[in-house]
């Protein structure tokens, strides 16, 4: 057989289409990310199994994506667990987490890891927040949240958006009610509300307006990726939204709450001092059945804005195109109490504090519309983006990439974490343990009918000793 003889010119083209090749892959544009954080949202979602609940449009985002049913956050409050998120790491425990993370910066005593948005911002990202994404929204300090030399995360954010419309700064905002209803003394401020409007008539809606805008902006940039945060402050105190909202619950039966007595024998059971304060007509919802089913449906009302804001962000991503390469996050911050074990509102280590929704969605999954029961918890987010968009994960952080999660619902989680200033708490898919800061111990079995209602740990000495060592390793 006779060869050819291979010309220079034949060498000459491969060499090209090579290196066209080369730089095609090396010039491809990273994946956006779009993380939307939504205030006090129990994992009362039709998409969750809560068949009474109005969320169409966070139910058809759930198609998209993987929905994980036993997302537990690091702390049940605002501040802290916004902390976990945005650092990957454990902090402290109060609203100011953030604050102090920023006074060490500042102060340049020590080494101070970089957060989330600045990792993806020195990887070529341009990042934005808009709304309440840390604990204050807009991400500034001083009296009113607006004082722009107070930074909550300095150096995270190529801008930090607070729209406040007729609420006059970001603190009116965070507890605003209809029409720049601003909360001055809560005692003197109705705990939820219902007024006929559209949804611009609560601050979520210039939120969620300046959020499509930013949207719109940054999908016209060809070149840089962009991270952007989004935070919706419904349904987080006082329960208020448009009446069109409150009205899909007419006539809808809810279902009984669970557990509703205070708990024997000690317990991070609370007073439900934030619910309590506001004004309340004078009834309690744990001795007043039609008060306390008020209070839910208000609180599903705000549920469901929070959930027509998610739609109008999610509607202009697909809009631009972007939604072809973005990955998207929906977060809860938090669960919520609402009558269970007689506590209205978050603050405790119990299960309806710590559960929140978590749905992942990215634009090349295979298995969208899955759900999973693996265990994981709001620290792994930033090492799983980063693993998702083709990033390197950072090494001081204290959660895990779950990305094979994403790629196969059916692969096992790990325990959960969490704390507040007066407990820390471990869940195992079959127990909760939670140790009080002066070496008392709750146990509770999540295979029993009892769950969280039955202290076993007198009864399960061995487990709550190979807990406690879990624990205080992952948190030392």
């Amino acid at each position: 057989m006779r060869i050819k003889k291979v010309t220079p010119f034949f060498y000459a083209m491969l060499s090209l289409l090579v290196t066209t090749n080369c730089k095609k892959t090396e010039g491809a544009k990273k994946p956006n990310v779009l993380l939307i954080c939504v205030d006090d949202l129990r994992p009362e979602l039709k998409s969750f199994g809560a068949g009474h609940i109005s969320s169409p449009n966070i139910d058809v985002f759930a198609e998209t994506g993987i929905r994980f049913r036993k997302h537990f956050v690091n702390s049940p409050s605002c501040g802290p667990s916004r902390y976990t998120l945005l650092t990957g790491q454990f902090g402290p425990a109060a609203n100011s987490a953030l604050f102090q993370r920023a006074d060490k910066m500042n102060e340049g005593t020590q080494k101070v890891d970089k957060s989330m948005p600045e990792w993806f911002k020195s990887h070529g990202y341009t990042t934005v927040s808009v709304g309440k994404v840390s604990h204050h929204p807009g991400g500034r300090g001083g009296k009113n949240w607006n004082d722009s030399t107070i930074i909550e995360m300095p150096n995270a954010w190529d801008k930090h958006l607070m729209p406040v419309a007729e609420w006059e700064h970001p603190r009116g905002t965070m507890h605003g009610l209809a029409n720049g209803e601003i909360r001055v003394k809560a005692g003197e401020m109705d705990v939820f509300q219902t007024v006929a409007g559209d949804d611009g008539i609560y601050p979520d809606g210039a939120i969620t307006n300046e959020a499509v805008r930013e949207l719109n902006t940054l999908a016209q940039n060809p070149k840089n990726p962009f991270f952007m945060a989004v935070g919706i402050i419904k349904p987080h105190l006082p329960f208020g939204a448009p009446k069109k909202y409150y009205d899909r619950y007419e006539g809808v039966a809810f279902p009984e709450i669970k557990h509703p007595q205070k708990p024997k024998g000690k317990t991070t059971w609370h007073g439900s001092g934030e619910f309590m304060r506001y004004n309340r007509w004078g009834k309690n919802p744990d001795t007043d059945p039609d008060f306390a089913d008020d209070v839910r449906r208000h609180y599903a009302a705000s549920v469901s804005y929070a959930d027509a804001q998610v739609g109008k962000i999610l509607a202009e991503l697909k809009r631009t195109g972007a939604d072809k390469n973005t990955i998207v996050v929906l977060w809860g911050d938090h669960g919520w109490h609402l009558g269970e074990h007689a506590i209205w509102g978050k603050h405790s280590l119990f299960e309806e504090s710590l559960h929140a929704p978590l749905i992942i969605h990215h634009p090349e999954m295979k298995n969208k519309g899955a759900s999973t029961d693996a265990i994981v918890e709001t620290v792994d987010i930033f090492p799983t983006l980063c693993d998702l968009a083709g990033i390197e994960i950072p090494g001081y952080g204290h959660g895990v990439s779950i990305k094979k999660i994403v790629e196969d619902p059916n692969t096992s989680g790990h325990d959960a974490i969490a704390y507040n200033g007066k407990a820390s708490t471990i869940r195992t898919p079959t127990h909760r343990m939670i140790l009080h800061k002066d070496g008392f111990v709750e146990l509770y079995d999540h295979t029993s009918t009892e769950k969280e209602t039955k202290n076993v740990a007198g009864e399960q000495e061995e487990l709550v000793k190979k807990l406690t060592y879990k624990l205080k390793t992952r948190l030392d």
